[in-house]
């Protein structure tokens, strides 16, 4: 009797993609090697909560292992800020436990909705990556299981394979356990700064002014704004504060209970509401007082809000760009958006700083990144995506394969020049949809 069940349940993020998978959901470790061992000639991948937006989450007609029921806290060293969990612990439910204890993960992405293994995985980047670099230099150790070597624990190797297991999305085997060092915190809150700017130029003199007095830097970007304000936006700024209480976060009650039977999130509906938004924040400076959950994961705030984007789905577009090129291919950008009426509900732009990750594979490094959502409406889409891959291409940058449903195959080789030592560490019997597009 096989563990493995089908069905065509399972997305990503984006939705764009349904296709039909074998699925398992081991309650525990032991169970791993089992499902290893059935014989059968598809290939594997691990998931965790199926926050990728692309397709580096799915393994369309072949088999997932489910892993968010191996969710255990194994170990916690209060003391010294160090965790070792199963790997299908999602972070919510890790900060829960530490940061009543006063710490906090090293950086943080802008969900708590994943889990460990999926923030290995994918080795993402927080707004204090000028800082903390990415979520890869906070890990001590991880557990492995391979397909044809079997249980590793790995802190790193001089094979290679710790290396390219972070950011290497899951392509390695199944990651089982990870072991983190987090970063102290005396408050749950943090000292947040508002500061409207009217052309995207002035984000970057904003940035370079915050590197050195904050740790957190983020911006939202009005991406459909023309001429003299043209990517006018919302910087913010904030570091921790050191009086309050330690107290965690509280799940939202919100949520979109099915899918919209035509995406809200158009362009219109997008335009008015950045108008909006951008007339009742450019008044001036603010400062306030946040909860980390209100700073870090602001969307959170409302359960399943994929589904307003309908049946067809979205695409996620994040880009990055290395600092010599990163002015001018982000106002190139933006003139191109905005050009094309294609307004993105969701557009995040920050700088990145020079601490380097330990992953092979690793989409953070030094530069400017933007993140964009457009809704799916097919060949014009596709076209501005290509339009944009065009400009990064030509700046010398590179797009996030977990937030990627269409990278062509010769951008992602030219980005990831050491994919090819990469690939000599996949796991003989894992694959991806994302791995067959772009590594054929």
């Amino acid at each position: 009797m096989t563990g493995f069940v089908g069905q065509d349940q399972f997305l990503s993020w984006g939705r764009v993609e349904r296709v039909r998978q074998d699925v398992a959901a081991p309650a525990f470790r032991d169970e791993l090697k089992g499902l290893l061992a059935e014989p059968d000639d598809r290939s594997l991948l691990a998931v965790g909560l199926g926050r990728s937006y692309g397709d580096s989450c799915l393994n369309g007609g072949q088999r997932l292992i489910d892993m968010t029921r191996l969710d255990r806290l194994i170990a916690l060293d209060s003391a010294r800020g160090i965790v070792l969990a199963e790997a299908g612990l999602a972070l919510g439910d890790l900060l829960r436990h530490i940061v009543p204890k006063g710490w906090f993960t090293t950086t943080t992405p802008g969900t708590r909705h994943a889990t460990l293994g999926g923030l290995l995985a994918n080795d993402v980047h927080g707004k204090n990556h000028h800082r903390a670099g990415s979520f890869g230099r906070g890990v001590r150790s991880l557990g492995l299981l391979r397909s044809d070597r079997g249980q590793i624990d790995l802190a790193s190797d001089e094979s290679g394979l710790f290396a390219a297991t972070i950011g290497g999305l899951g392509l390695t085997g199944i990651i089982t356990s990870v072991e983190l060092e987090l970063a102290p915190i005396r408050s749950a809150y943090l000292d947040v700064e508002r500061i409207p700017f009217g052309h995207v130029r002035d984000f970057f003199r904003l940035a370079e002014e915050s590197v050195d007095s904050h740790e957190h830097t983020v911006a939202w970007i009005d991406c459909t704004a023309t001429g003299n304000e043209l990517g006018r936006g919302i910087f913010q700024r904030a570091n921790w504060l050191d009086d309050g209480d330690l107290v965690p976060h509280a799940e939202n009650a919100l949520s979109v209970p099915f899918e919209a039977p035509n995406a809200l999130l158009n362009s219109v509906v997008i335009r008015a509401f950045n108008g909006l938004y951008w007339r009742l924040q450019k008044s001036g400076r603010a400062r306030q007082r946040m909860h980390y959950a209100a700073f870090f994961y602001p969307l959170d705030k409302v359960g399943h809000w994929n589904r307003l984007y309908g049946r067809s789905g979205f695409y996620q577009y994040q880009c990055l760009v290395p600092p010599s090129a990163a002015e001018a291919a982000i106002e190139e950008l933006m003139r191109e958006i905005a050009a094309s009426g294609a307004a993105s509900a969701l557009s995040v732009l920050k700088t990145l700083g020079p601490a380097r990750s330990p992953g092979m594979l690793s989409f953070a490094r030094e530069g400017a990144t933007l993140a964009l959502d457009f809704a799916n409406r097919g060949a014009p889409t596709l076209a501005l995506l290509g339009r944009l891959d065009d400009i990064v291409r030509q700046a010398g940058g590179r797009l996030y394969p977990a937030k990627d449903g269409r990278m062509p195959a010769d951008m992602f080789r030219a980005g990831y020049p050491e994919w090819t030592n990469f690939a000599a560490h996949v796991d003989p019997r894992f694959s991806s949809d994302f791995w067959r597009r772009v590594a054929r």
